[in-house]
């Protein structure tokens, strides 16, 4: 790539920003506000709590760390939360420097880690998010303890066509009434009203994003992953065949703990009940690693290990 994303014009940023402060303002207070310089550009990142092994969320094409509003409260119980706004697209992140592919995408999120000084980090993404998370534990795996994927797209399916002609409808024409007829067909309900969904929306029509457009890994390359994973399908989403995706990942990854919510759409958090199984299997998933973790240094320290790699507990 040997462009950068930038925005439309000033009078579209100022319109985007807009609708980023009120999704933002759905959000609880951070403790702390960062804004992180890579080789690519600068990192927004917004921390809750302040203390437990850390868990950073990334939000799904365009929708920035506003989309985990209802989550982060609960994960910040327990975790200090890092929500990052994906550096290439709309949000506080702003690119200065073009990705030549995927894995400088994967590098610049390497560089914010550092940055932070983190390490052991329970890596969750939603959607496109999930497929960072999955293109982090390929390309640089080395700050990580786990990846979570809440309905990831373009990891073990691609995306159904229908998701390709309904966006690139609703993109030329750009009225309210084609997105909402895809926002309601992706999501199983009308939430285009919701602030953090018209955030979204701004950012399609108020952002020039250039970055390396996402593709299912090799088989070869999910096989190589090695932490730890958590993958949730949703059992009523319609952007990919859910069940072939779970099936895939299960193949491809034995190791990984692959569920699928059978009353859940693409937008997997949107009903309360699947809100609290989602935090529930997430802050699960984080502390079997840790007990995973702690068991075999403690086998280690008595000469008991065996020093192949080791599924996950429970998985």
């Amino acid at each position: 790539m040997e462009k950068i994303g930038r925005f439309r014009n000033p009078a579209a940023e100022k319109r985007y920003f807009a609708a980023y402060d009120r999704a933002m303002a759905e959000c609880p207070e951070p403790g702390a506000v960062f804004d992180v310089e890579t080789r690519h550009g600068t990192t927004r990142v917004y921390r809750y709590g302040d203390s437990g092994p850390p868990i950073a969320l990334l939000p799904g094409l365009m929708a920035t760390s506003a989309c985990f509003a209802a989550l982060i409260p609960a994960l910040a119980e327990r975790h200090a939360v890092y929500a990052i706004d994906t550096l290439g697209e709309a949000g506080r992140s702003v690119q200065t420097a073009p990705f030549k592919d995927i894995r400088e995408r994967a590098s610049a999120l390497d560089d914010v880690f550092e940055s932070l000084e983190l390490t052991a980090v329970h890596l969750v993404g939603g959607s496109t998010g999930g497929w960072h998370a999955v293109n982090q534990a390929i390309h640089f795996p080395g700050r990580l303890i786990s990846i979570g994927l809440l309905d990831a797209t373009t990891v073990s399916a691609p995306f159904v066509r229908k998701v390709l002609w309904y966006g690139l409808l609703a993109a030329v024409f750009d009225s309210d009434r084609l997105w909402r007829r895809f926002v309601t067909w992706s999501a199983g309900e009308d939430i285009l009203d919701q602030p953090a969904v018209r955030l979204v929306l701004a950012g399609i029509r108020s952002y020039r994003a250039r970055v390396p457009f996402q593709v299912c890994p090799s088989e070869e390359a999910l096989r190589s992953i090695e932490v730890p994973t958590l993958a949730l399908f949703g059992g009523r989403g319609v952007v990919h065949d859910s069940a072939a995706a779970a099936a895939r990942l299960e193949s491809l990854l034995p190791h990984a703990d692959v569920e699928i919510l059978p009353e859940a759409g693409h937008y997997l958090y949107l009903r309360p009940e699947d809100r609290d199984l989602i935090i529930e299997r997430v802050l699960k998933a984080a502390v079997a690693v840790i007990r995973g973790q702690v068991e075999r240094e403690r086998q280690i320290r008595h000469g008991r290990a065996d020093l192949s790699p080791k599924a996950p507990p429970g998985g």
